[in-house]
């Protein structure tokens, strides 16, 4: 049984995962990369490497980052499945065949330097032939009994998470009828197609599908990359217009794009995201409110007067929140509420938009109408004879 839309089941997978499960057994030797954020790691890993993570319930984004990277393994100092809630990462790393060592302990991430060589042999790591770690050998079948435990269990995390939704609802209602201080950006809002972008599930194959429906070029929305998916536009030839997130995971080239740099500050007025922008020598503006950058994003296309808002990739269920590593939704539910007129997924919009007849289409038509016709008129003997008739000199 599926445990989540995108971990399905399909023909010959069983005899994929005996493979893997029996590669997984043997030693496994490759550079190690440490950090203790993943998302941060990310950009540094190669095919083949290890990545050495201090990592609580290994979310669904991080682990698509990490099997997207090529690596052999992953080695966490904390525990990838706590059973908290049922977070998917784990699960698609092992199915990829990505050997994974859970729960070794923190002092992993100074034992172990950036740029060793490790081995994996069995439930041990190895540096120089030296023991410096021990742990819990994850395989699919140990994270698939896990997960159902979490699914059994997550009554009260869902209580919780409810509480807390609700008591933040009650100090953050001004959201919905308060003017939020938005900062001026230059960049034309009003009367737009906005489409924000954040990193989250099945974000890229969204954009993919919206490019492959023709929105994209025919609409030309404008572009909002919310932190590190502003790295997925530029992958995809696309460059944002604004840039708007705490900048930990975007990248320099990102940066540097030439798109509009909008950094989530706090109510106190830090803005840590500025310095590192700083650095690089580009300016920025502040946006400070509470909530998640998408929550931010949306709020500065709504007040700014797009026309639409469609979200790729945004966060909507608890497990979601869960795996970004929040208790609750409160200013995403506020906000969802506030610019719901405007607002639209990314998947409505692209069946919405595939279904039209395009203008490109109706003349692709309309040129091979024309063709067959002179084909057809070419082949006829009458039209032969007309054309000979034609082509004889005159007397």
């Amino acid at each position: 049984m599926s445990l989540d839309p995108g971990v399905s089941e399909a023909p010959g997978r069983e005899r994929r995962r005996e493979r893997r499960r029996r590669k997984a057994r043997g030693p496994l030797e490759g550079v190690a990369r440490v950090d203790r954020r993943t998302k941060e790691m990310v950009a540094r890993l190669q095919p083949g490497e290890v990545a050495v993570v201090n990592h609580r319930d290994l979310d669904r984004v991080a682990a698509e980052s990490l099997v997207d990277r090529g690596i052999a393994a992953v080695v966490n100092a904390d525990e990838s499945l706590t059973g908290r809630y049922p977070n998917t990462g784990p699960l698609l790393l092992v199915q990829a065949g990505i050997q994974v060592l859970d729960g070794v302990g923190p002092q992993v991430m100074t034992d172990i330097a950036e740029g060793q060589v490790v081995e994996l042999v069995d439930d041990t790591v190895t540096v120089d032939g030296e023991v410096v770690a021990r742990g819990t050998v994850l395989t699919e079948e140990v994270v698939l009994e896990r997960l159902e435990q979490a699914k059994a269990t997550m009554g009260d995390e869902l209580e919780r998470f409810a509480a807390n939704t609700l008591a933040y609802i009650q100090t953050e209602g001004h959201l919905l009828i308060d003017d939020p201080d938005v900062p001026d950006v230059p960049v034309d809002i009003k009367g737009r197609h906005v489409l924000i972008v954040v990193r989250g599930i099945d974000y890229k194959d969204d954009l993919a599908v919206l490019r492959a429906s023709g929105y994209l070029s025919e609409v030309k929305p404008l572009l909002v990359g919310v932190d590190g998916a502003a790295d997925a536009l530029l992958e995809l030839g696309l460059t944002p217009d604004i840039i708007i997130g705490d900048f930990d995971s975007v990248s320099d080239r990102a940066i540097g794009c030439g798109a509009t740099l909008v950094v989530h500050g706090y109510r106190d007025g830090r803005a840590p995201g500025g310095d590192r922008i700083r650095e690089l020598g580009h300016d920025y503006v502040v946006f400070s409110s509470e909530g998640t950058s998408e929550d931010i994003a949306m709020l500065l296309a709504f007040e700014r007067g797009a026309q639409l808002i469609v979200a790729v990739g945004t966060h909507s269920s608890m497990a979601e929140f869960l795996d970004k590593g929040r208790g609750g939704m409160a200013s995403t539910f506020l906000v969802r509420m506030k610019v719901g007129p405007v607002l639209v997924d990314a998947k409505g919009v692209s069946r919405l938009y595939g279904s039209r007849l395009r203008k490109r289409d109706l003349l692709l038509l309309v040129a091979s109408a024309v063709v067959t016709l002179i084909v057809i008129a070419l082949a006829s003997e009458p039209i032969r004879v007309l054309v000979r008739g034609l082509l004889l000199p005159l007397d």
